[in-house]
C-alpha cells in the first residue's frame, strides 16, 4: 500500500512520522508532498527515510491512499488543479477542520470514495483520538482508513453530523486538558510546589485516573465516591470548584466550540 500525505506541516508530518515509526507501513511507501519546502529538513531529520518532496505531485498517480493535511481553504484548489491525477480506486481522506464529505466528492467526483478524519495533536506521539465519517467507500476501505488511524491512538468511525460535538471533545478539548494542568499546576506554586514538581503530580494524577476509568470501565463519579469522605477535604475542594462554575464552565466551553 502506498499513501501520498499533502502537507508537512506539524499535522502531516506528524501522520507520515507516525507511520512510519510505529510500523504501520514502510516509510519507503509514504510520499509526503511540502508545498513550499520549509518542512522538509525538519521531517527527514525526525524521520529520514520517508520520501519528501516538495511541490512534486506525481506520487498522486500510483498513491493507494491520499491524506490531505493542508489549511481548509488548500483543499478545492489542490484537488481541482491536480484532479487528472486522481481516480476513484483512490481513498481520499482529510483532516481539514470543516471541509464535508459533499465538498470533497463535489470537487473530485461523485463515485470518489472520501473520507473526512478529525484527529488531535496528541497523534504526533500515537495517542491521537481520531473520528472518522466516509462517503461512497466499502466497509472494507472505511475498516482500512480506522486500522491506519488506530495505529496511531484510538479512532472510531461516526456519522458526520457528529463531527462538530466531537471536534469540541476532542481537537479543541486536548486544548482545554492542558489549561487545567496549567491551572493546577499555578494552584500547586501558590501551595509552594516547585514548577516541574507540580506539573510531574499533575501529569501522574491525570494519568492515574486515565487509568482507574479504564481498568475500572466506572462512570467518574463513582470514583469521585471513593476519594470522598464525610467531612473531608477532597469534598471541600470539589465543592468550591463546583460553586466558582467548575463543571458548568467545562460545558459551555465545550458547546461554545462546538461551530457547525
Amino acid at each position: 500500500m502506498k499513501i501520498s500525505i499533502i502537507g508537512a506541516g506539524n499535522m502531516g508530518g506528524a501522520i507520515a512520522c507516525g507511520l512510519a515509526l510505529t510500523g504501520s507501513l514502510s516509510p519507503g511507501n509514504i510520499t509526503v508532498i511540502d508545498h513550499k519546502g520549509k518542512n522538509v529538513e525538519r521531517l527527514k531529520a525526525f524521520c529520514g527515510e520517508l520520501n519528501v518532496v516538495i511541490a512534486d505531485y506525481s506520487s498522486l498517480l500510483e498513491s493507494d491512499i491520499i491524506i490531505l493535511a493542508v489549511k481548509p481553504w488548500m483543499i478545492e484548489d489542490i484537488l481541482m488543479t491536480h484532479k487528472a491525477l486522481l481516480n476513484t480506486k483512490q481513498l481520499l481522506v482529510s483532516v481539514a477542520s470543516g471541509v464535508i464529505l459533499d465538498q470533497l466528492q463535489g470537487w473530485t467526483s461523485p463515485d470518489q470514495p472520501v473520507f473526512r478524519v478529525m484527529p488531535n495533536t496528541a497523534i504526533s506521539v500515537c495517542q491521537s483520538m481520531t473520528y472518522i465519517a466516509s462517503r461512497g467507500a466499502s466497509d472494507e476501505q472505511a475498516q482500512q482508513v480506522s486500522e491506519i488511524f488506530a495505529s496511531l491512538g484510538k479512532a472510531e468511525l461516526i456519522d458526520e453530523k457528529l463531527f462538530p460535538a466531537v471536534t469540541s471533545l476532542t481537537s479543541c478539548g486536548i486544548a482545554f486538558a492542558f489549561r487545567y494542568i496549567r491551572a493546577a499546576m499555578e494552584g500547586g506554586i501558590e501551595m509552594g510546589v516547585y514548577p516541574g514538581q507540580a506539573k510531574n503530580a499533575v501529569l501522574q494524577t491525570l494519568r492515574g485516573a486515565i487509568e482507574l476509568l479504564e481498568a475500572n470501565g466506572t462512570h467518574p463519579e463513582a470514583e469521585i465516591d471513593k476519594v470522598t469522605t464525610a467531612g473531608g477535604i477532597t469534598i471541600k475542594g470539589l465543592n468550591e470548584m463546583e460553586h466558582a462554575g467548575f463543571s458548568s464552565a467545562v460545558i459551555r466551553g465545550l458547546k461554545a466550540s462546538n461551530v457547525k
